[in-house]
């Protein structure tokens, strides 16, 4: 499989408007960090988006994607969700409709606020035609096991996602212990780092370096970072097998379960 990371920036992406901080003055391209996502292409061509930011078109555009099989949610606040009008280009392009998977709260949510896009395929593609699918458990989709991590974020439960060997957690204050023991066994796990200090809703670098080292991935990524985080500064600090994340990094995973 391999998974490219769309974006690895915060809710306010890098460079934020108006700051004149080293990151966000910075030329190094691995600074620029649009809205958190991630796509994940399995060994049968099947394309498995994770979220759909708000800058989901740009970011489809750079990497040339023109197809979309599936999109799982991990929440629907808004820097995760409200790029899905975007999908209008892919039901168009494929002429089929797409699914969304995520929590049954998550599921609730889009049919309440996004209900417009939730139609059955027929001959106009003006609007986005996707289908909603409240999961609460492991579930197969393209003869793939996708298994959902409950995680907090702040007061809220959410999803991380776990597909064969890859697992990617964002938007995180807290891993259980249930959820840790179904992080076994990874060769590529995506792990949330806002900033330095402490945040009420993520973990921040420190507490990320810790979860890391307790689910022993044999690669971790740090993604969706503040600006409070330059590339090369944060990468001088990290322990073996734990890189910064940087938007458009692809990474192929062999034998995956």
């Amino acid at each position: 499989m391999q998974l490219t990371m769309l974006g690895v920036g915060s809710s306010a992406g890098t460079p934020m408007l108006g700051c004149k901080c080293d990151t966000c003055s910075s030329n190094d391209s691995r600074n620029n960090r649009t809205r958190c996502s991630s796509l994940i292409e399995l060994n049968n061509g099947k394309v498995i988006l994770i979220d759909t930011g708000p800058d989901l078109r740009n970011q489809a555009l750079r990497e040339r994607l023109t197809h979309i099989d599936a999109v799982l949610y991990t929440h629907t606040h808004a820097d995760h969700l409200h790029g899905i009008d975007d999908l209008r280009a892919f039901c168009q392009l494929q002429h089929s409709q797409i699914p969304l998977y995520g929590s049954p709260e998550a599921m609730a949510h889009i049919a309440d606020k996004f209900g417009y896009t939730l139609r059955e395929p027929s001959h106009f593609w003006d609007l986005p035609v996707l289908k909603i699918n409240p999961i609460n458990r492991p579930f197969e989709i393209f003869n793939q096991t996708v298994t959902p991590i409950p995680l907090k974020h702040g007061n809220t439960e959410i999803y991380g996602y776990r597909i064969g060997d890859i697992a990617y957690l964002t938007d995180v204050s807290a891993i259980s212990e249930r959820s840790l023991a179904m992080l076994t066994g990874l060769k590529l796990l995506l792990l949330d780092c806002l900033r330095y200090t402490t945040h009420y809703t993520h973990i921040n670098l420190e507490q990320s370096l810790q979860y890391a080292g307790q689910i022993k991935a044999e690669s971790t990524y740090l993604i969706h970072m503040t600006h409070e985080l330059e590339y090369i500064e944060l990468s001088a600090q990290l322990p073996k097998n734990i890189y910064v994340g940087y938007d458009g990094l692809k990474i192929t995973v062999d034998s995956v379960g």
